[in-house]
């Protein structure tokens, strides 16, 4: 390994990448790939969502789109090295910026509090920026779970999940995780528009998070002094209608006592969804502080932790 190789550039850019993230959390009214991505995936979705074969060309679509962003961007670092290397190490730690999402995502959950707070119906429009459900009948109470909730969730597949990738695959990698995490949360919906041209997506996105979920679900453990419960994550990790999101969700409640799940609304439709814990906890702003920051103590374990594998193998 040299200093100019692109494993070296990928083991000096994570960190600066995510203490960008750290400082500045998305940033706003500039030019962000992710919205890029997901303007594609809509303009693709209107054109091939309808008539026969929808699950063919869903599945075509996403896969096309997933390997060319792949290949795009190796291709694209690759030459950049070969022309400057300091600049294929900023556009690399600049990707890593832009694809991660825990400091903007920490704030949206205070936002929710804060509103709820002063009303539930502030509460219940806060929210449904960060939820797929429907929010116009939750309680403050259930307001505040649903976003304690999102905040355990989104963690793995805002933050860990596009750092796994990175460290495994670049920063190619790392925006086509993006891809397919971007896809999933557009059309894997089990609904009449989505159920066929989104399936391919929908499972792509589970197996692309199977590892970094249940990764996720440990460091939290690890860093929120609750490592003894890691047989309540083993027996309620399994209890969600995702394969994944359920890990990190019962790392959480292991940890703040309390329980997610319940009957949710989406798109008109009641879900059951097994609760996943036990104890019917009222959330106040210090178990808000408190999950905040076993999410911050994971994403720092992460990227060092990382970085040290990196640097090593």
């Amino acid at each position: 390994m040299t200093y100019f190789s692109l494993h070296w550039i990928n083991i000096s850019s994570l960190f600066p990448g995510w203490i960008l993230d750290r400082i500045f959390g998305d940033p706003e009214n500039i030019w962000h790939p992710v919205v890029t991505i997901g303007k594609v995936i809509a303009t693709g979705e209107k054109y091939l969502n309808k008539n026969n074969h929808r699950f063919l060309k869903g599945a075509l679509f996403t896969l096309l789109f997933v390997l060319l962003t792949y290949l795009l961007f190796a291709f694209g670092l690759k030459e950049l090295k070969k022309f400057n290397v300091y600049i294929a190490y900023a556009v690399s730690a600049i990707g890593v910026f832009y694809c991660l999402a825990g400091k903007t995502l920490s704030k949206e959950v205070k936002g929710v509090f804060a509103a709820v707070n002063r009303s539930p119906e502030e509460g219940r429009k806060q929210l449904s920026r960060i939820v797929g459900r429907d929010t116009s009948t939750l309680t403050p109470q259930e307001i505040r779970t649903a976003a304690i909730e999102s905040l355990a969730e989104n963690l793995s597949d805002g933050v860990i999940a596009p750092m796994f990738w990175f460290a495994l695959l670049g920063l190619p990698g790392m925006l086509a995780y993006k891809v397919i995490n971007t896809f999933d949360s557009m059309i894997g919906y089990r609904n009449q528009r989505y159920e066929e041209f989104g399936k391919v997506a929908a499972r792509l996105d589970d197996a692309a998070n199977y590892v970094p979920a249940r990764l996720t679900a440990l460091v939290m453990l690890w860093v929120g002094n609750a490592w003894r419960k890691h047989s309540f994550v083993r027996r309620y990790g399994r209890c969600h209608t995702s394969p994944n999101a359920g890990y990190p969700e019962a790392a959480m409640a292991a940890i703040l006592n309390c329980r997610f799940g319940g009957t949710h609304t989406y798109f008109g439709n009641e879900v059951e969804k097994p609760y996943i814990g036990e104890e019917d906890h009222t959330f106040t702003n210090e178990d808000l502080h408190t999950a905040i920051r076993v999410c911050r103590n994971t994403e720092m374990a992460m990227v060092m932790g990382l970085t040290l594998i990196l640097y090593f193998i």
